[in-house]
């Protein structure tokens, strides 16, 4: 069994999908593994490293694409799932971060190719599978680098600081979501220094602010059907947000640095800030949006852009992740081992059992059809029993 790695090609892509150190550990598996030149470069990883590690260096992604029985990538959204699919053949396993609930058709052409295809994303929040959560991994890291890039954008510092110069107030900074990527930016920030406030709509996610030594903010709103199965933040109508973003102006208009992360899967990011609530804020405020890819928390966001509103800075960033390229691919590489470790069998094969809940919940097609239920839902097509995938071994 030969697990290839090929260098990432999405613009502003640095990470890697499996670091040398990753691919040392799992060479007991009984796997091979081959590497495309160049592939961990831009995350500090060199061809020698891999070849230290024991992978072969490959000079193309095409000789990666036709010699792997399991290709693992980073970023197989959009475009990218479109070309790396063209490229494989019957039987093979790609496993990577493919946004699968946007444009779920894009899966059609892949299942007809025979290819079977683990979407990351889909990794079910369960105790057993929290060590190959790459969406709690990467949010960890977008949080904390919100924070730097909110400090270098805004005109005030963090901490406070009594001075022979006079005394200077902490910075306000207020996080909009308290899940994996909003709890770590209220700790970054509350590590420098700053007054952190936090809202999430979720009821539970109260302690949670408070255990990172940030105060939770309320609303008096309804949250009764605010959290989903899998404790990510359900979807409001607009009447539940009109209601929110009215009672938010007040906490908005006294912050210094606002950091949104509230993000739907598959869906457009619901607006938390209005152009109006941004004119209420003070001059010299900063947003970072970290749900600007698909639209943003912040009416006025331009996705990979900085823009100033009204004396306020509004930063989208795009792939903020990849700015820490090093670490994001450790992380991220410690996600793929561990899940090469569920799926390896003794024989140094993978094996795709449709009972287990991780597989059952991550694979999106397989054996020539679309087997995820959440993608069948989205593309009206009926939904399977687990009973009709069969476990298969390649």
């Amino acid at each position: 069994m030969r697990i290839g790695i090929a260098k990432e090609t999405s613009a502003n892509e640095t990470r890697v999908a499996l670091t040398p150190e990753n691919i040392s550990r799992l060479s007991g598996s009984g796997a091979t593994f081959a590497v495309e030149s160049g592939a961990g470069l831009a995350a500090g990883f060199s061809d020698q490293d891999y070849r230290d590690a024991g992978a072969e260096i490959k000079p193309s992604a095409e000789d990666i694409y036709r010699q792997s029985d399991i290709l693992v990538r980073v970023n197989l959204s959009g475009v990218m799932l479109k070309q790396t699919s063209a490229a494989l053949q019957n039987k093979q396993l790609m496993i990577g971060l493919m946004d699968p609930l946007a444009e779920p058709e894009r899966f059609t052409a892949l299942a007809e190719q025979g290819v079977s295809s683990i979407a990351m994303e889909l990794i079910p929040r369960i105790s057993r599978a929290q060590s190959m959560d790459v969406l709690s991994s990467m949010a960890t890291l977008a949080g904390y680098k919100a924070v730097l890039l909110a400090a270098s954008a805004s005109q005030r510092i963090y901490p406070m600081m009594m001075t022979a110069a006079g005394n200077l107030s902490p910075a306000r900074v207020f996080i909009m979501g308290a899940g994996v990527a909003g709890l770590q930016a209220a700790a970054t920030a509350k590590r420098m220094g700053a007054v952190v406030e936090a809202y999430d709509v979720r009821p539970a996610a109260r302690e949670q602010i408070i255990s990172v030594g940030a105060k939770p903010i309320e609303l008096a709103l309804e949250a009764n059907t605010t959290e989903d199965q899998g404790g990510y933040a359900r979807e409001q109508d607009e009447a539940f947000l009109q209601r929110q973003r009215a009672l938010m102006t007040e906490v908005l208009s006294q912050q210094d640095i606002v950091i949104t992360t509230a993000a739907i899967p598959g869906a457009k990011s619901p607006v938390l800030i209005t152009a109006e609530m941004v004119r209420q804020m003070k001059r010299g405020a900063v947003i970072i949006d970290l749900a600007s890819e698909r639209g943003g928390n912040c009416e006025l966001t331009q996705h990979g852009k900085e823009i100033v509103a009204g004396g306020v800075t509004i930063i989208g960033p795009d792939n903020i992740t990849s700015t820490v390229a090093h670490h994001a691919s450790q992380m991220y590489g410690n996600n793929i081992e561990n899940l090469l470790n569920h799926i390896l069998n003794d024989q140094g094969n993978y094996e795709l059992n449709f009972d287990d809940e991780i597989i059952q919940a991550s694979v999106v097609t397989h054996a020539g059809d679309i087997v995820s239920n959440l993608v069948r839902e989205r593309m009206n097509l009926p939904l399977q029993a687990r009973e009709s995938v069969l476990k298969e071994v390649a």
